[in-house]
């Protein structure tokens, strides 16, 4: 199983991956709604996620946008073992030992059992908040 965490790797490495300024608020994390595009050759291009490194637990978190004003964010921390994530083709997957989690972070593929921690979102006008962080 040691070519997993490669291939996983070069999924990863087509894409360019994002991490948004989050400002800290006590327990909760701010960030803006802009985090969410960029200007390439004039046009705006949408990110389908962002990731938040300033965490208390030193595993970033992947914020993602499921619909318009719809977000989630999950930690980064596979629940088997504590392994960090990879990001790639619409799943999280652990390159320790391979288990696979949706966008929601709901356990697609063993050997992890429990669901990734993910943090209550509310949203206004400009900015997403993520609370307990």
């Amino acid at each position: 199983m040691v070519g997993a965490p490669l291939l996983a790797s070069s999924i990863q490495s087509c894409q360019v991956t994002h991490y948004a300024i989050a400002k800290k608020d006590g327990e909760n994390l701010i960030v803006e709604k802009s985090e969410f595009w960029e200007i390439k050759n004039g046009k705006r291009i949408n990110r389908s996620f962002v990731l938040i490194s300033n965490t208390n637990d030193g595993f970033p978190i992947c914020l993602q946008k499921l619909d318009k004003d719809k977000y989630i964010a999950s930690l980064m921390k596979c629940t088997h073992q504590g392994c960090e994530l990879n990001i790639g083709g619409g799943i999280y997957t652990c390159p320790c030992h391979g288990s696979e989690f949706s966008i929601t972070g709901k356990v697609l593929e063993g050997p992890a059992e429990e669901n990734l921690k993910t943090f209550e979102i509310n949203t206004d006008n400009e900015n997403i908040y993520i609370h307990d962080v």
